[in-house]
């Protein structure tokens, strides 16, 4: 084969240039040689002369600006329209002020993120908004939920002239005893500043975790846009988000599949102390949003009528079927992230900036062009804001009592305010009362029915037939639509059958997780995600485990999260480390999963079901040396439920218990066999703390009197420590001997065939174990 052209001279400017009798020349001085001079053939010498390579300046797809209102705009807006933002941003000042007043009281437990200064943005933005429209944000939150609550009360706006109105009244005495932690919150205290949902409202929830309600507020849009209306979303983060991954994954899975989401930048400048320029080379946020071929926006944030207008534009963009729009606020918070004090008093900002933004107040440019246009007087713009301050301390007055025994002035919440302490550990999970009309079976009640099918068949098959019958239910992951049913064929055929319910994602576990949990939020579709491999779960362990986990105990227990994981433990694979783990220790120890480990294709037809028809979400962990396996199931019929919290007997016996679940049942069995062990085998089949089957367990270990906790993974995510624990304290009166364990070992399964094999348990282990413990029973 010969050399090409450009091959030849690079070669020759390498030996001529560098390598040559005077010895090496700069690249700057390579580089003007080579623009002097041109192509070479393959003597070495000048053939011809060479054209120096062209540049074409390319440009977004998406349009880019900065949206400006000028005094005509100001002129031209409606005045109902701007007393009833001037209504809003005056009612949450005067209940951010007065939030401030109670943490410099030490009334508010935990943070107290004030956005005065901010609600410019979100009151533009969410006066724009329906009822029907959803929003989420961020740790500073009480300016977005607030602007949202009372734009669905009154969505033409507060008459500031006239008395609050009483649900007015009410919405801010509720959020303000949520921020108090007390009983007749939002969520009954458990959310508090930086967790404030009202779903009546499209308030779907404010978020702790920098970037972790993005993800969520995806799923809401896709839910509004697959119902077939036209509401969208609004995700409300900072300077410090824009950076997070699961912002980012987001922007690229919105823009992909055009989806009315509408990303809210507040960029306030500083994240906690440092400041953006600190950690970007643009600071012109907006500037992310082309990059994903987002239309976007640059606005003054500090000027609410500037909001508005723009907001209108973006809603017009994704009403019309456009995609996601991205707007950045110009805004600025008068006080350091968390307190009454400025951040001047903390060194990193000065007198001077923080002054030069309070000149520009939202309020006062607001009562400046109601004044000016004559809507309202200086007087009245002033009794306005006096009546707001005056309800918020009346409205702290029903909470607030002198401390008995106090200085003059202190204060105290009622205690008649606070939750019952037994309330602490309720709406982890739900009750299961949606499953009170489900008639369930077992392999007992199907004896006559079963027949050997193949494990694979039985997970597509079912999927297959919930698609089939309940359009709620969605599927998506990585590959799920290609490859004849993904990377194993779980889903094989479901795509062609249901190509806008079988969705291939971007490999972006966190934003599609997080996506799938904004849709089980929603309520109105039942998302089924796959992780190609569990350790995959570590990439989305924000949203699995500080988000969808906990989301339902954490805005009160009353809400529902139908979500369910699909995931397989890959261990013998030969995929390593990172691909191998089987992960039912960490979801075990994980606020409010439930977790079901099927062993057979009948398991996880009737596991799968009730784990669909469950209101809280469910991990379906499933094994890829069972894939390919053949075991009992009914052929063609997908329709069985399985009871939540109730495993199977694979084998009675009488002198020890083994627990043991997912692909280790065969091979425990297998092990009982070579050994002739009078062991009961129990396949746990749920796995999670509320659903273990204590009846069967405490019946068996009575009995008994021995138990072996049987797994195949690694010792350090081991769920039998966890689950040994348990049975150690609950049924220590009825063990002759400690409990004993069968795991693999402490290092993750190696890429090497024999390492892998050393790293994990599996028939030869339990064997060896049953011998030791069988040798030390006869012995005694």
């Amino acid at each position: 084969m010969r050399p090409g052209r450009t091959t030849i001279f690079l070669l020759w400017i390498q030996k001529h240039l560098h390598d040559g009798p005077c010895g090496p020349k700069s690249r700057a001085e390579s580089c003007d040689w080579i623009q002097s001079y041109g192509r070479v053939g393959a003597s070495g010498r000048l053939k011809e002369a060479l054209p120096m390579p062209a540049e074409h300046t390319l440009e977004a797809k998406a349009a880019w600006s900065e949206f400006v209102v000028t005094q005509d705009d100001w002129d031209a807006a409606a005045p109902d329209l701007l007393t009833g933002m001037f209504s809003q941003l005056v009612l949450i000042r005067a209940f951010e002020e007065y939030v401030l007043e109670l943490a410099a009281d030490g009334l508010i437990h935990g943070p107290a993120h004030s956005s005065i200064g901010q609600e410019g943005g979100a009151v533009g933005a969410c006066f724009a908004l329906t009822s029907e429209d959803t929003v989420n944000g961020s740790h500073r939150g009480h300016h977005q939920f607030l602007a949202k609550v009372l734009a669905h009360l009154y969505p033409k706006g507060i008459d500031p002239t006239k008395p609050f109105p009483e649900d007015v009244r009410a919405v801010l005495l509720r959020s303000l005893r949520e921020i108090c932690g007390l009983d007749q919150g939002f969520s009954h205290g458990r959310g508090g500043s930086m967790h404030l949902q009202w779903h009546e409202a499209g308030a779907i929830g404010t978020n702790a975790i920098v970037g972790g309600g993005v993800p969520l507020a995806a799923g809401s849009a896709w839910a509004h846009k697959k119902a077939g209306t036209d509401a969208v979303t609004f995700t409300f983060f900072g300077d410090g988000a824009i950076n997070i991954g699961s912002t980012l994954e987001s922007l690229n899975l919105a823009a992909a599949w055009s989806l009315p989401l509408c990303f809210f930048v507040e960029n306030n400048l500083y994240a906690v102390s440092t400041h953006v320029s600190e950690v970007t080379a643009e600071p012109r946020l907006s500037g992310r949003g082309p990059g994903f071929g987002i239309r976007s926006w640059k606005v003054d944030g500090m000027d609410p009528l500037a909001v508005y207008l723009v907001t209108q534009q973006a809603l017009a963009h994704m009403r019309s079927g456009n995609g996601p729009t991205l707007i950045e606020a110009g805004v600025y918070r008068y006080f350091h992230q968390n307190g009454p004090f400025p951040g001047s008093a903390f060194r990193y900002r000065t007198k001077e900036e923080e002054a030069q933004w309070r000149a520009r107040d939202p309020i006062d440019t607001m009562v400046g062009h109601l004044v000016r246009r004559r809507i309202l007087s200086k007087r009245a713009a002033a009794e306005t804001i006096k009546r707001a301050k005056a309800l918020m301390s009346e409205l702290g007055g029903i909470l607030l009592e002198p401390r008995p025994g106090g200085k003059p002035g202190e204060r105290r919440i009622l205690p008649s305010e606070w939750p019952d302490p037994a309330f602490v550990d309720e709406g982890i999970r739900g009750d299961l009362s949606e499953l009170a009309q489900i008639d369930f079976t077992d392999a007992e009640d199907c004896a006559d029915g079963l027949t050997d099918v193949k494990f694979i068949d039985a997970v597509a098959g079912v999927m297959g037939r919930r698609l089939e019958t309940d359009p709620r239910v969605v599927v998506m992951g990585e590959d799920v639509h290609r490859l004849n049913g993904g990377t194993n064929g779980a889903t094989r055929g479901l795509s062609q059958k249901f190509p806008d319910r079988v969705i291939g994602t971007p490999i972006s576990e966190n934003a599609f997780a997080g996506l799938g949990g904004g849709l089980a939020l929603d309520g109105r579709f039942r998302p089924i995600v796959e992780f190609m491999y569990a350790d995959f779960m570590w990439v989305a362990a924000d949203q699995l485990f500080n988000q969808i986990g906990k989301a339902r105990h954490m805005f009160g227990g009353e809400g529902k999260v139908p979500f369910v994981l699909r995931t397989k433990v890959a261990t013998g694979t030969g995929y390593g480390s990172q691909h191998s783990m089987d992960p039912a220790g960490i979801f075990a120890t994980a606020l409010g999963w439930r977790i079901v480990a099927p062993s057979t294709p009948f398991d996880y037809v009737g596991l799968m079901n009730t784990a669909l028809a469950c209101d809280d979400p469910v991990v379906v962990l499933e094994h890829v040396d069972l894939y390919n396996s053949t075991g009992p199931g009914l052929p063609e019929s997908y329709d069985h439920y399985l009871p939540v919290g109730k495993a199977a007997v694979r084998r009675e016996g009488a002198a020890l218990t083994i627990l043991t679940y997912l692909s280790m049942t065969p091979a425990v069995l297998a092990a009982v066999e070579q050994t002739g062990v009078d062991a009961e085998v129990i396949d746990l089949r749920w796995l999670d703390r509320a659903s273990l089957d204590w009846d069967t367990i405490t019946q068996s270990v009575m009995r008994t009197n021995n138990v072996l906790i049987a797994e195949q993974g690694a010792i350090g995510t081991s769920y039998g420590g966890w689950l040994a624990d348990e049975i150690q304290r609950r049924l220590f009166d009825w063990l002759d001997a400690p409990i004993e364990r069968v795991t693999g070992g402490e290092a993750s399964p190696s890429i090497s065939k024999v390492l892998e094999r050393a790293a994990f348990a599996s028939t030869e282990e339990v064997v060896a174990k049953l011998r030791e413990i069988s040798g030390g029973q006869n012995n005694g």
